[in-house]
């Protein structure tokens, strides 16, 4: 919100010294933040001049210059003093004897314009003559200002114009505009009524209501409306209060006044015609936004209602909007859609240069309604910006008089003795405030009386009981008292919300701050080191951690390849999605990280390899409703109970993927790209660096690919995670390279698996055992069954066990394969003869042979 230094100087007490910066400052005091300054930036000679003559001059280009001789008083340049300087002007709105705006060499205009003397069209320009746009006075470029036109609505300021005159002082350009942030819960500083009354609030001063004017009251003899709405918005009607005035035989060509177009330009706004000006003025000087309607394209009658499935609206920015069934409408007599009420007005009822009775909308619209209608259109305005965040229902009867008295005023219209004021506003409640409150929240000492001082002071109307501390609060403190907010701070609604208010006004400079106080910490929990460690293994094998949204589309488990049944097509839908492409919570950390590595891949990173820890959402076969316990008191543990149960299990998971060559071309040879093995081999480089041994098996597993894809389980079984390369068809719906590999494992089971300390062991001295045995076994036993048993066998002098070969032909047989194994023993106490490696081995065969069948080669 751009507040003028002037304009605020007529609402509140400002010191006379006061500059820009003074205010803003004081603004800040009180919770608003500094955005900008603005004005005050003009440098002279900027003086008024009268024009002598007026020469045009067609140029080569085909473009007409007028080469001018200006008196400008005793501020002549170049020249002897007083001499009628001579400017170089391309505008043709003006003609001798006007008197008109000139910068001459020296001045400075906005945006730090130096203005010198110069030789141009073949003359040397003494100076500029200026446009309103050239002096931050508005939008017109095509013409310079004509004082006569500009002041017209002033013939004494007119009459005295004199060569020569500070044309700074004259047209206001030394006022600064001091700019804030205004934050949501602040919406009545949108307007300079707001500003005003923060700004006196900070200083201590006065204030002066522009809304404390003389409205007549409602009658029965006002223009119709008619309020409806079939479907209110969380128990609100989306109308509350509808005030309608008529204003008739208006001249709406009528200049809008150069005050008035000074300040709607220096808040932000661009003049555009009387009707309009009129509105914009008040809404900026209220903060209620107000509408226009040519009263000749009504039906008898206006009102509210939604839209209809598939109605229409053309909008006044020249749109035809496709309405939604939650937009709230305000419709003539024969229900047709004027506007999207709060929003934008249509184009079939807006005021045009034959327009002479004109009806003046001042509405209360539900903030809710408008801010839905304005995302949903993305038409964000001034008057749904303030709508939005809750404009004051009971400034609506001033906003509507002020307008029609600007109207009568300056468009010479009259006003219609009927009045209409439909209201249906709820009453609002007072509730209890313990007036020790702030001091005990914000740690600083506030007196009573500093206290309800700070109350009234910010608009509150505050009811003491007949003896202090005769009544108490639910928590038994005392000295209570009852406190019904502004109609402006429907953000106000219990103590702490006042206790931030009395904060503010005394300042939060005042607070101190003071950092706690660090605990002696217990350091990370095996949980957080075991995370840790995992994530710093996967990177030192070269893959790069990367954060995805946890949200997915439905048809992703049709494209991942998952069978009906499958239990990972059970998740949960969001209530209230970011997108509605992607409502459902992932049950795969691969869910999501394949489309990143689809998104690196296509953006040029052909060699990825990319991992993520995350959670993931395991659905519940049948979905439990939580309830939703009040806020007056803690839940009983019973309910606690309840509402974490119907919580879903949300385990953690990692999942590495990558795609395109793992080792590139060079000297040393061909390219190698990543295959099944770097998958596994990332699995079992996590496992061993926290202390897990991994039994890795084949098995079948959607998204990977069936003959490439390895199942990851610990030694009693409890499966861990799957990696391999992914499924040709996966691969090629997802968008992916071919042959992209990805692997995901339970860091949960992990963790669990991992909670005992482990024992270190010493070291044997004594020099290790290698032996070789080769085992025939059907195709269809895994290799890490053979391991398995082999290790059982034999015994706890067995140091390592490595599969080193595996051998399929007419030497073992159709439907038979070969596995040959390295077998290391070495014992802490002595060295191992032949005979004891040959007996250990000969178990170690034993016992592969009952548990797969094995035959040794």
């Amino acid at each position: 919100m751009r507040a003028p230094v002037s304009w605020l100087r007529e609402l509140a007490d400002v010191p006379a010294g006061a500059t820009g910066a003074d205010i803003a400052a004081s603004l800040v005091k009180v919770g608003l933040e500094e955005e900008a300054l603005h004005g005050g930036d003009i440098q002279g000679p900027l003086v008024v001049g009268r024009v002598l003559e007026v020469t045009p001059e067609k140029q080569k280009n085909g473009k007409t210059i007028n080469w001018c001789r200006v008196d400008v008083g005793q501020n002549g340049q170049m020249l002897t003093e007083g001499t009628p300087q001579g400017i170089v002007c391309g505008a043709h709105n003006f003609k001798p004897g006007d008197h008109v705006v000139c910068v001459l060499p020296g001045g400075v205009l906005p945006g730090n314009f130096a203005i010198s003397a110069r030789k141009t069209y073949g003359h040397v320009s003494n100076g500029m003559i200026c446009s309103a746009l050239e002096l931050g006075l508005g939008e017109d470029h095509d013409g310079i200002i004509v004082l006569e036109e500009w002041l017209g609505d002033n013939p004494d300021v007119v009459a005295s114009l004199t060569p020569g005159q500070d044309a700074i002082e004259l047209l206001g350009l030394a006022d600064e505009v001091v700019e804030v942030n205004v934050t949501p819960d602040r919406g009545y500083c949108f307007s300079m009524r707001g500003v005003a009354r923060e700004y006196a609030l900070s200083i201590g001063g006065s204030f002066r209501d522009p809304a404390g004017i003389e409205v007549p009251e409602a009658n029965d003899h006002g223009y119709a409306v008619r309020l409806t709405d079939a479907a209110p918005i969380d128990g609100n009607d989306g109308c509350d209060r509808y005030i309608a005035r008529v204003v008739r035989g208006v001249d709406v060509n009528a200049a809008t006044p150069s005050w008035m177009q000074k300040r709607l330009t220096q808040v932000g706004m661009r003049p555009i015609s009387l009707a309009v000006d009129v509105t914009n003025y008040v809404m900026m000087l209220l903060g209620q936004p107000l509408h226009a309607f040519d009263l000749d394209t009504l039906s008898g009658s206006v009102g509210t209602r939604r839209a209809r499935p598939g109605e229409r609206l053309k909008t006044l920015d020249d749109v035809d909007r496709a309405l939604d069934p939650e937009d709230l409408l305000i419709v003539d007599g024969s229900d047709t859609a004027l506007a999207i009420a709060g929003v934008m007005g249509g184009e079939s009822s807006e005021v045009t240069s034959s327009t002479t009775d004109v009806l003046i909308e001042s509405a209360h619209f539900d903030p809710t309604t408008v801010a839905r209608s304005s995302r949903r259109h993305r038409l964000t305005t001034e008057a749904s910006r303030r709508f939005e965040r809750g404009v004051d229902p009971d400034v609506t009867a001033a906003a509507a008089e002020l307008a029609v008295r600007l109207l009568v005023e300056l468009g010479g219209g009259t006003p219609d003795p009927g009045v209409t004021d439909v209201d249906h506003r709820r009453g609002r409640e007072p509730f209890a405030f313990d007036l020790g409150l702030p001091s005990r929240y914000v740690g600083l000492d506030y007196p009573r009386d500093e206290v309800l001082a700070t109350l009234r002071a910010i608009g509150c109307e505050v009811t003491e009981p007949s003896g202090v501390g005769d009544v108490s609060d639910a928590f038994g403190h005392g000295d209570v008292v009852s406190v019904l907010p502004a109609s402006w701070r429907p953000d106000l609604a219990d103590g702490p919300d006042l206790v931030e208010e009395v904060a503010r006004v005394r300042g939060y400079d005042q607070i101190p701050s003071v950092l706690p106080q660090a605990t002696a910490g217990r350091g990370l929990t095996h949980g957080q080191r075991t995370r840790r460690v995992i994530a710093t293994t996967l990177a030192q094998q070269g893959l790069v951690e990367v954060l995805s949204y946890p949200f997915i589309g439905r048809e992703l488990f049709d494209r991942l390849g998952y069978a009906a049944d499958d239990v990972r097509r059970r998740t949960i839908t969001v209530a209230n999605p970011l997108s509605d492409e992607a409502p459902l919570m992932r049950t795969s950390v691969l869910d999501t990280l394949l489309d990143t590595l689809r998104r690196n891949v296509a953006r040029g990173n052909r060699d990825a390899a990319v991992y993520e820890l995350g959670l993931v959402t395991v659905g519940p076969e049948r979905v439990r409703s939580a309830p939703v316990p009040g806020i007056e008191a803690r839940p009983d543990d019973a309910t606690l109970a309840e509402i974490l149960g119907a919580v879903p299990a949300q385990p953690r998971h990692v999942a590495f993927a990558a795609a395109g060559d793992a080792e590139p071309a060079g000297p040393w040879g061909p390219a190698r790209p990543f295959d099944a093995s770097d998958a596994v081999a990332w699995a079992l480089a996590v496992a061993k660096a926290v202390g897990v041994e991994l039994v890795v098996s084949a098995t079948e597993r959607a998204p990977w690919h069936p003959g490439r894809c390895a199942l990851l389980a610990l030694p009693d079984g409890t499966v861990v995670g799957h990696a391999g390369e992914l499924h040709p068809k996966v691969v090629a719906t997802l968008d992916l390279p071919a042959r992209a590999v990805a692997g995901e494992l339970d860091v949960d089971v992990l963790v669990a698996a991992t909670g005992a300390p482990l024992q270190a062991v010493a070291l044997s001295t004594f020099p290790p055992a290698h032996t070789d045995v080769a085992l025939v076994v059907d195709e269809g036993v895994p290799a890490a069954a053979v391991e398995v048993a082999l290790r059982e066998g034999a015994g706890s002098s067995l140091e390592s066990l490595v599969l080193f070969d595996t051998y399929r032909g007419d030497q073992v047989g159709e439907g038979r394969k070969s596995l040959a194994f390295r077998l290391t023993f070495r014992s802490a106490e002595r060295t191992l003869t032949t005979d004891e490696v040959s007996a250990l081995r000969d178990r170690a065969v034993e016992s592969a042979a009952r548990a797969t069948g094995a035959v040794q080669r």
